[in-house]
């Protein structure tokens, strides 16, 4: 406990003492409270780089989560943090949390019971000299010889520091509110893309692609970019930035599913966006809810099938596609009109009918939806894509080629879903927000023009009479 207190006090009162390591059988510990309190946040910063604004620090961490407190060792850059023990599981500690460098050179935390709930796995393996935090916010464990054993840029969270890389055996994740929903930025071989992933459902909502079959090897985030190189470390491609302050970090919004790149600004005091990957809202994964449109003007709007509207707003209650495969009861396709999915995945079959591709849908009770493309003009190439969530849905123009159709119970549908076809919800829902839009703009300005300005006229008539 005196660590704890300690630690408070120089980083508050006497900034710039905190030493940059932490050597051999150091503890830090913060009592976990007995009654839960959501609001509760306890927080025990022990290291920190240079006085540069903002700096690093790392911390040990009691948060309300959940119900329960979590335990977890985090590396911040000013108040963001950068990187947590805690990102892919949570340690509920009980009474204390203990962060403790072993004197066999294992980094762990453990609770009063003596419950580990996260370890670095480098006991015995010659780390007998510090923890330290470096300058670019690296966590490191090193040996005598002062070689890095284990470091926290080996293990990335949901953003990326200067100087850190990213290998196709490594990748980033973020996770949203929604527990079943997390998003990954990936290297493959000649693409970066950024991922939905809902149980072992995957699609891509992003991609950055490299031209005439170069391969990349890795990624690495700098002050004016992210830089793709190959096996021989030449540089490929950059991603820049679209202004020109050094960056800091990139990472992926938690609620959006967005790559962003930061820089910090002295003159507001905190981190800014200087590229972000989409700059669309209609183009975010979850910019609504499931069973949800994202229209023109950036509303969200649910499904209307003929027999019910299912949902009051723009996130819709009625999820139909974690049911096809608990009940057997019939089915029947539906299309949406005017739509598409930012969605992407492999085609399921080419050159088949739209018959067959709904037919194949119908019949896998994994598959909740179905994208129908035909292109070409002398030779038709027509694509069936099926997809296991309603999600990403947008609002596109009439005429490109495309037909999306939702599974639903056999009677939701009505008429509509005997025919494959739906009511034109586009016509009812979205026709109706933006004519009232359109009408109150029309209103004012004739307003203006007929009232105010024959009014102004009237009295510029009379004051003439006056005189």
């Amino acid at each position: 406990m005196d660590v704890y207190f300690i630690c408070f006090m120089v980083f508050f009162i006497t900034p710039g003492l905190c030493k940059s390591y932490i050597p051999i059988g150091f503890q830090v510990r913060i009592p976990v409270p007995s009654m839960y309190n959501s609001s509760f946040l306890g927080r025990a910063f022990f290291m920190e780089t240079s006085n540069e604004v903002p700096n690093f620090k790392v911390a040990l961490s009691v948060e309300a989560v959940n119900g329960d407190y979590s335990c977890s060792l985090g590396v911040f850059l000013g108040d963001y943090r950068v990187w947590n023990s805690a990102h892919f599981m949570q340690f509920y500690a009980r009474e204390i949390c203990m962060l403790e460098l072993t004197k066999y050179g294992d980094l762990q935390l453990r609770d009063s019971k003596g419950s580990i709930g996260w370890r670095s796995g480098t006991s015995l393996q010659g780390v007998e000299q510090r923890l330290q935090v470096l300058r670019s916010g690296n966590l490191i464990l090193t040996d005598v010889m002062n070689l890095i054993k284990w470091q926290s840029f080996n293990f990335p969270t949901d953003g990326m520091l200067w100087g850190q890389r990213l290998s196709i055996s490594t990748f980033m994740t973020s996770f949203s509110n929604n527990s079943s929903i997390f998003f990954s930025f990936e290297i493959l071989n000649s693409t970066l893309a950024l991922y939905l992933n809902s149980g072992k459902l995957k699609y891509s909502y992003w991609e950055f692609r490299l031209s005439k079959n170069r391969s990349i090897a890795f990624a690495e985030f700098g002050s004016t970019g992210l830089k793709l190189f190959d096996g021989n470390v030449r540089k490929l491609a950059q991603i820049l930035p679209r202004k020109p302050e050094p960056l800091r970090f990139l990472a992926i919004e938690k609620n959006t599913g967005n790559l962003k790149f930061y820089h910090y600004s002295p003159f507001n005091g905190k981190f800014e966006a200087s590229f972000e990957a989409i700059n669309t809202t209609c183009d975010l994964p979850l910019a609504c809810g499931p069973y949800s449109i994202c229209t023109f003007s950036s509303n969200c709007t649910c499904i209307q099938f003929s027999r019910k509207v299912y949902g009051h707003d723009p996130n819709c209650s009625e999820d139909f596609s974690s049911k096809f495969c608990q009940s057997p009861s019939p089915v029947e396709m539906v299309e949406i009109m005017g739509v598409r999915s930012i969605l992407r995945v492999p085609p399921q079959r080419v050159n088949v009918s739209k018959e067959e591709c709904l037919n194949l849908c119908v019949h896998d009770c994994k598959c909740a939806a179905v994208l129908y493309s035909v292109t070409g003009s002398a030779i038709l190439l027509q694509e069936c894509y099926h997809y296991g969530v309603v999600r990403g849905l947008k609002q596109v123009e009439h005429g490109i080629g495309l037909s999306y159709l939702v599974k639903v119970p056999k009677g939701v549908g009505g008429d509509s879903g005997k025919n494959w076809n739906a009511k034109t919800w586009l016509l009812i829902t979205v026709g109706v927000i933006d004519g009232l839009v359109i009408l109150l703009v029309v209103g004012g300005v004739g307003y203006y023009v007929f009232v105010i300005r024959r009014r102004n006229s009237q009295q510029e008539l009379r004051s003439g009479q006056l005189r």
